[in-house]
């Protein structure tokens, strides 16, 4: 394990420290005015009980779908960056680690997270957002390809649906080359590079650009006793990585950004145009002659997204550095058994891609 990892700070929230001027919300005060107030740039602070909290924000849900009828994509996203924007202007007070108003969730990052601060504002859906995340924390998930429960880290992505960690599994049971070294690129949550630990890989070499990511995966690695196979990186792609692989594993956002990425887990989520081919061109140099890179993917993009391409398909026909070896996959089931997909993701399916360096002729 990389002993730089224990000087990295996580990203966090953003908090008011200062006093400001903000208008408090109690019960019986006119939601209807508060809402026009924050849309106007106006603070507000949560008096009296968590839930006013929650009868403001759906004030404001049905104030702005009022002015944003456009259901297209376009729309929608003005829709949600109208309603960010307002809702974190909605306050709530944490003293001593503890939000201030009655009825208010234990949130176990606000102390992790804000050691040093004894006094502070924050807003109402970063709390909402941390107090979903505390509960997966407590919680834990259960991967069934590793036999293991995870318990992943604020900030961090992790899977909701299996079926890639099953594909994957599917290639691991069969490969039969060295197991020297391998790279994992966006480590996320750890899921990938257990699953190579646990199918006797020897040395991992892990990288993210979102340091909570790698903070988290240290304390999960610890706890699993897998450190000593471990070394985790906080940078972007194969930034200090000096080894070469046997094999590279990359399971990469599966959708296109049309908007400027925040770190953490919107570049998760989504990829700029830019990241394949440098990830294509960086990879060529880091894997053995006879190595194989693993890119588990979607066809998501293309689900929802018709003049969308597939960069995996682009590299492959436009480049002349790698050869496909296998290209495996499966449709993608429901989070829920409940769940009945009506939605465009009814068509997605995950994909697993295995490329080698093409054959000098």
């Amino acid at each position: 394990m990389d002993n730089n990892i224990q000087l990295l700070k996580p990203d966090r929230p953003n908090i008011i420290t200062t006093e400001i001027e903000a208008i408090g919300f109690y019960r019986k005060m006119d939601t209807e005015a508060t809402v026009k107030d924050m849309i106007a740039g106006k603070y507000v602070i949560v008096e009296e009980y968590f839930s006013n909290g929650l009868q403001v924000l759906a004030e404001l849900k049905k104030n702005l779908s009022a002015v944003h009828t456009d259901k297209s994509f376009k729309g929608q996203r003005e829709y949600r960056s109208a309603f960010r924007e307002a809702s974190h202007r909605l306050l709530l007070k944490v003293i001593d680690n503890k939000i201030t108003v009655k009825k208010a969730p234990h949130v176990g990052w606000l102390e992790i997270l804000y050691p040093e601060v004894s006094e502070f504002y924050i807003s109402f859906p970063e709390i909402q957002g941390m107090n979903s995340s505390w509960q997966w924390y407590k919680k834990g998930i259960e991967i069934k390809t590793l036999d293991l429960t995870i318990f992943p880290y604020y900030g961090t992505y992790f899977p909701t649906r299996f079926d890639h960690l099953k594909l994957f599994d599917k290639w691991l049971k069969k490969y039969d080359g060295s197991k020297e070294n391998a790279i994992e690129i966006g480590v996320g949550s750890g899921i990938l590079s257990f699953q190579l630990i646990q199918n006797d890989f020897e040395n991992i070499f892990a990288t993210d650009t979102n340091k909570n990511s790698i903070i988290g995966v240290a304390k999960e690695s610890k706890g699993l006793g897998f450190d000593d196979k471990i070394t985790l990186n906080h940078g972007d792609l194969f930034e200090n990585c000096d080894i070469k692989a046997d094999v590279i594993v990359f399971n990469p956002p599966w959708l296109k950004a049309k908007h400027k990425l925040e770190e953490g887990i919107d570049k998760a989520m989504y990829y700029e145009e830019e990241l394949f081919p440098r990830f294509f061109e960086q990879a060529k140099q880091h894997l053995k002659p006879d190595g194989k890179i693993v890119l588990i993917f979607s066809n998501l993009s293309e689900v929802v997204d018709e003049e969308s391409t597939h960069p995996i398909i682009e590299e492959l026909r436009n480049n002349n550095r790698f050869r496909k070896d296998l290209h495996l996959r499966r449709d993608v089931r429901a989070s829920s058994r409940r769940t009945k997909r009506t939605d465009e993701r009814a068509n997605e399916k995950v994909e697993l891609w295995v490329l080698a360096h093409k054959k000098e002729k």
